[in-house]
């Protein structure tokens, strides 16, 4: 079995946001601020792109498994993509404002899309269910 592709590493959090559009700069920082505080646990980078926080083991239906973080993100071309628990309550992402789901992605086009209230409150709702499940 092959291992995992996506997994920490040393590459520094605050290079590579600097590395990134300066428009997603911004928004990049203040979901580092709001993951950070919902996870308690630091920003690492996972592979070459995606900022993530703490860490469980995700199991796919093959029976494979792998470390994941239990919430992170990854500043895209086209948005923002979250990565966060799938089985969050449809009310509380009704609130948000302009996004998409696909899977475990949030897809944000940028922070002013939606309200920052609800986001802080899907992505502690997130972490709370998947540190819970995984515990």
């Amino acid at each position: 079995m092959a291992d995992a592709k996506t997994r920490p590493t040393r590459q520094s959090v605050a290079a590579f946001i600097k590395g990134v559009d300066e428009d997603r700069q911004k928004d990049c920082k203040a979901l580092v601020r709001i993951m950070q505080e919902a996870s308690g646990a630091p920003a690492t980078m996972w592979g070459t792109s995606i900022i993530g926080f703490g860490s469980y083991e995700l199991e796919y239906a093959n029976g494979r498994s792998a470390d994941w973080p239990i919430v992170g993100f990854a500043p895209r071309k086209q948005d923002l993509t979250l990565y966060i628990n799938r089985g969050l309550d449809d009310r509380l992402l009704s609130g948000l404002g302009k996004h998409k789901i696909s899977g475990s992605c949030l897809h944000i086009k940028r922070l002013s899309d939606v309200d920052l209230i609800v986001l802080e409150k899907v992505v502690s709702a997130s972490v709370k269910k998947t540190k819970h499940r995984h515990s």
